[in-house]
């Protein structure tokens, strides 16, 4: 991965009002994208910078600050150090829904709880929709389940439906990438408008990953080398059709997946609608 990027002392300090003097973890530095955990003896805190030569890093962070200085439920102190932008927000202590589901995937039939958290889940998006949003890029780490509820991190392709969408949207993780969108992606024009129903496909296809450890799409059965292929590839072959896997580890759960992964996007319920339908499902 190389050597971490500097936190800049703009964010130190902006930390260091909310938090008192902090302490610096580092989380994660990929695609022009870091991380840090800032905790002081008055709470904790996240910062993330966006950086890189291109210009690229910057824009994305910028981007997602905007919208959580948009949504009411969050707080956001952004800023510029360079060419760089940077974002402090609360720390959200919790588990990951992939986190969440660990006991589902380890075989300890310890369901209850992971049934639970795919209900909230829903519930947070559902709401997230309800405010007129869409996520964009919903993946299996991207619903943390705090004390509060579930909270939805990492909003860099959300847009408001009604204002102008991103210039370019390349449909976030591949893999979760709804059929209907994909062909957008492919075919054009841009930019693409990412759809509500295009996150509950994403939603059911998180749910799905967290229960089985794998991607619900089967690329073999399809004679898809996904290492050796490209996400414009990959894309193509998602929005002309690709089986589902078929391992069934908890199959009354999968069964409700599998009716919104394989709807036409006209056909898919709500998320609220698949909360409901989750908490049908037996442990």
């Amino acid at each position: 991965m190389g050597d971490f990027a500097p936190c800049p002392p703009e964010a130190v300090m902006a930390a260091q009002a909310c938090c008192g003097s902090v302490e610096l973890r580092e989380i994660t530095d990929r695609r022009g994208s870091a991380v840090w955990k800032a905790t002081g003896p008055l709470g904790a805190v996240a910062i993330k910078l966006g950086h890189g030569a291109d210009g690229e890093g910057a824009e994305i962070t910028a981007r997602e600050a905007a919208v959580l200085d948009a949504l009411p439920e969050y707080t956001v102190t952004a800023g510029r150090s360079g060419p760089d932008v940077w974002y402090v927000t609360p720390w959200l202590a919790g588990l990951s829904t992939w986190e969440l589901f660990r006991p589902v995937r380890d075989g300890s039939d310890v369901r209850s709880t992971a049934l639970a958290g795919a209900v909230a889940l829903c519930r947070a998006v559902a709401a997230f929709h309800a405010g007129g949003w869409v996520h964009g890029d919903l993946q299996p780490a991207h619903g943390i389940h705090t004390a509060g509820g579930v909270k939805l991190i990492d909003f860099a392709w959300s847009w408001r439906m009604g204002t102008d969408p991103w210039r370019e949207f390349n449909g976030g993780i591949t893999h979760l990438v709804a059929p209907e969108l994909a062909a957008w992606i492919t075919t054009g024009p841009q930019p693409v408008k990412p759809s509500q129903a295009a996150d509950v496909y994403a939603l059911a296809g998180v749910l799905w990953t967290c229960t089985t450890g794998g991607w619900p799409l089967d690329y073999d059965a399809a004679g898809i080398g996904v290492k050796d292929t490209s996400p414009a590839e990959l894309r193509k072959a998602i929005a002309a059709g690709i089986p589902l896997t078929v391992g069934r580890p908890w199959p009354q759960l999968q069964a409700v997946l599998a009716d919104v992964l394989i709807a036409p996007a006209a056909e898919r319920p709500t998320a609220d609608d698949l909360a409901d339908r989750l908490t049908g499902v037996t442990t």
